[in-house]
């Protein structure tokens, strides 16, 4: 089968990966891409954000399937699209992503639904949203309505954060659009999880468990960033947690976008925190699947991912199965030295080419190009380093060994990826 995978990031350079291993696929596409995809796909420049151009090539080429990466083009209905043309793609309508692209929808649906979450106030003004501080109580979360790349989400553990955070998102409009509304919510504690799906509208098929690493300094210090490590599985989501996810949050979930007339097929993926308690309440919904999660799960799976993604497309995921690879894997982003605020580009990488030929390593690219001097920096997250071990401990050990091989100036990395699982051990 042609298969077209939309997206040019690190999350789509691992799906790109496991795609181009599958016997099923006899032409793998990206677009746009990138440099590092480019050795797996074909590349074609069109961006994601050009539903029509993206239409026409799938039609044109006669692809057989398509993957959706990044959200921006879900919120765009690139879904919507594919299927008036009668195109196979696994993704939800427009309509069903506003589970990601308002985090206000999101909140009244699980309420609505009873789906486990923090109590939280929806705000459209400055004023509005302070005053909900006050009935929500410290410490807060106050979060961007709309998409905000992983990144509109703040804590505040006094007044003076929360009025920071509420006029950097609505006055300032740090992340534009997408801080016309405010959530402020209660401030969970307990431990994250990262539980990803695979969804026709009716079956619901876990993918490994996981865990996000977003503070972007170690012991979770610091700025929010989109994901600087993860690994797979999380230990903290046992069998019997996962039970009480899929029954009490991805199941519930599914029934109730149908319910409210906008049936959800494609990637669902619940960020959870898992309190003390052992409630696992929603932190957050996305569409498509994590990055950083999917390096590590993409790298955990053994099925033909073509098969499981074109049963989604297709409506018969109770047809299928995933099976995995026992052993842990553990991703480590390294990033450019000042992100997730201003960074420099295009910096000479060296030791990416040795650090793939280590034995279950795979570098990832989430922000390189091919240069003159070889492989230079494009973005803020430049490579995800991941790699399989027997244990965490060994898997840990040889992930940290092939990032000390790479190098670039002020290249920056977190030293505690993994470590509540180590406590767990």
């Amino acid at each position: 089968m042609k298969v077209l995978v939309i997206g040019g990031g690190g999350r789509e350079h691992a799906l790109a990966w496991r795609l181009s291993k599958s016997p099923q696929v006899t032409k793998l596409y990206a677009a746009p891409g990138s440099d590092a995809i480019a050795l797996l796909a074909t590349c074609v420049p069109i961006k994601g954000s050009d539903i029509e151009s993206l239409t026409d090539f799938a039609e044109k080429e006669g692809i057989d399937l398509t993957m959706v990466g990044p959200e921006d083009p879900l919120a765009l209905g690139v879904v919507d699209a594919f299927k008036a043309r009668g195109l196979k793609i696994v993704g939800p309508t427009a309509l069903a992503a506003q589970l990601e692209g308002s985090k206000a929808f999101a909140k009244d649906l699980m309420q609505k639904y009873a789906i486990p979450t923090a109590k939280f106030e929806t705000c459209t003004t400055p004023e509005g949203a302070l005053a909900a501080v006050g009935r929500v109580g410290l410490p807060v979360v106050v979060k961007a309505d709309g998409l905000a790349a992983g990144k509109g989400v703040l804590i505040c553990h006094t007044e003076q954060e929360a009025r920071d955070a509420i006029a950097a998102i609505m006055t300032e409009r740090a992340f534009g659009a997408a801080g016309e509304r405010v959530v402020v919510e209660e401030m969970l504690m307990g431990e994250e999880a990262s539980f990803i799906a695979l969804t026709d509208g009716k079956t619901v098929l876990p993918m490994a468990s996981s865990q996000d690493h977003k503070r972007v300094f170690e012991n979770d210090e610091g700025l929010n960033t989109g994901g600087m490590g993860a690994y797979s599985p999380a230990p903290v989501v046992d069998d019997e947690m996962h039970k009480r996810i899929m029954n009490e949050v991805m199941i519930p979930t599914i029934e109730a976008m149908a319910a409210e007339g906008c049936p959800f097929s494609g990637v669902l993926y619940a960020g959870v925190m898992i309190a003390s308690d052992g409630v696992p309440k929603v932190l957050e919904f996305n569409c498509r699947f994590g990055d950083p999660e999917t390096q590590p799960i993409m790298a955990r799976l053994t099925s033909d991912f073509a098969e499981l993604l074109m049963a989604t497309a297709e409506g018969r995921l109770q047809d299928v199965e995933a099976q995995w690879d026992p052993r842990p894997a553990v991703c480590v982003v390294m990033a450019s030295g000042g992100y997730p605020a201003s960074y420099e580009k295009n910096l000479p990488i060296s030791g990416i080419e040795s650090a793939d030929a280590m034995d279950d390593v795979v570098v990832f690219h989430a922000g390189t190009r091919r240069g003159e001097r070889g492989w230079e920096s494009s973005g803020g997250r430049v490579l995800g380093v991941t790699a399989l071990g027997d244990t965490i401990e060994t898997t840990l050990a040889r992930c940290y060994e092939a990032v000390g091989l790479i190098d670039w100036k002020d290249v920056h990395y977190r030293k505690d990826i993994a470590k509540r699982a180590l406590g767990r051990m």
